[in-house]
């Protein structure tokens, strides 16, 4: 188990550093192919006109006229060690981890990915909880008894919140449980360590809005994999031997059709990061969501860079974590 471990750390650690090469290939590409100085996208409007030393001066302190591994090699340095950063009128000392540095707001992207950071963790962990415990357990009761009352109620209900996006469910739910019947303020983010309970209080309805459809997508495939489970030799020989109902059905049943499912609750959970902008937008919350959308409006490259390789972070954790689950979840997985 530890080297397999070790070997999955090993492998998390390249496929991020794949995609941090990747990541700075096509940011640093860009403007060249469009023709454009890549100054423009680091500082907003240009002063100088193309091929003008003054310009050509502000590329060298940037470092654009070097080759672009050694780009590469500063930016990552700059990530692992920090760095010093010049747009020839404002000198900025970038302390480590440096994702780069937003003339456009003079803020560091770290100082940036802190603040909405925390906002995306809440919304993406409070919202799993929700569909994780909701979507299984109306999975595995409609799968101990199909075609029951229950059963197509559930399914139903699962298949009509599939095809309600968040931008109607989230609008929906301000309406009638802060304006209407007034039982939450209006929604606005506050952290937990400065008040847990208004913090909850803030975050009840997007996590609802956002687990509505998790919860119905992970409902269906819970109980197609427990029926599935159920039908299997060994959970007929377990009855046979006289185990009690409840046992055969957590611990042998649930445990086997866990497996797909804690499979893709880790790839959603880990997308969920720096993507709920959506969900963000409705509720007016400033995660890393609302922050790449504002970035990629104002074309504010080094937040873009940023934020992209915070959210492909957090997808490769969230498959690391997933695959050590593994062992827990289903002991037939073998770690050789």
């Amino acid at each position: 188990m530890t080297r397999y471990v070790l070997r999955r750390l090993l492998g998390a650690v390249l496929v991020i550093f794949v995609v941090s090469v990747v990541t700075f290939a096509i940011f640093q590409l860009g403007p060249a192919l469009s023709n454009t100085s890549p100054v423009y996208y680091y500082i907003g409007k240009i002063p100088f006109p193309a091929g003008s030393v003054q310009l050509k001066l502000i590329e060298h302190r940037f470092g654009f006229d070097q080759p672009l591994w050694q780009q590469y090699w500063t930016w990552l340095r700059g990530i692992l060690f920090g760095r010093k950063l010049d747009d020839g009128s404002t000198f900025v000392n970038c302390h480590a981890p440096c994702l780069g540095y937003s003339f456009r707001l003079n803020t560091p992207v770290t100082s940036l990915v802190k603040q909405a950071l925390p906002v995306s963790l809440s919304l993406a962990a409070g919202a799993a909880i929700l569909w994780l415990v909701g979507g299984v357990t109306v999975g595995v009761i409609s799968a101990l008894h199909p075609r029951s009352v229950f059963d197509r109620a559930g399914m139903t209900m699962a298949l009509a919140a599939v095809s309600l996006p968040i931008f109607f469910t989230g609008p929906i739910l301000i309406l009638v449980f802060v304006y209407q019947l007034k039982w939450l303020p209006n929604i606005s983010y506050v952290p937990i360590t400065q008040d847990p309970a208004q913090w909850f209080r803030s975050m009840i309805l997007p996590w609802i809005a956002l687990s509505f459809l998790f919860a119905a997508l992970y409902a269906r495939l819970t109980r197609a994999s427990m029926m599935e489970t159920m039908g299997e030799d060994y959970i007929r020989t377990a009855r046979a031997k006289g185990l009690p109902r409840r046992k055969v059905t957590l611990r042998h049943g649930l445990r086997a059709a866990l497996t797909p499912i804690v499979t893709i609750f880790g790839i959603d959970v880990g997308t969920l990061i720096g993507t709920t902008v959506i969900t963000e937008t409705v509720f007016n919350l400033r995660g890393l969501g609302y922050l790449s959308v504002q970035s990629i409006h104002t074309q504010d490259l080094p937040v873009i860079m940023g934020v992209t390789i915070i959210a492909a972070i957090a997808l490769v954790v969230a498959n690391l974590v997933v695959d050590i689950l593994y062992a827990f979840v289903d002991p037939r997985v073998s770690y050789g």
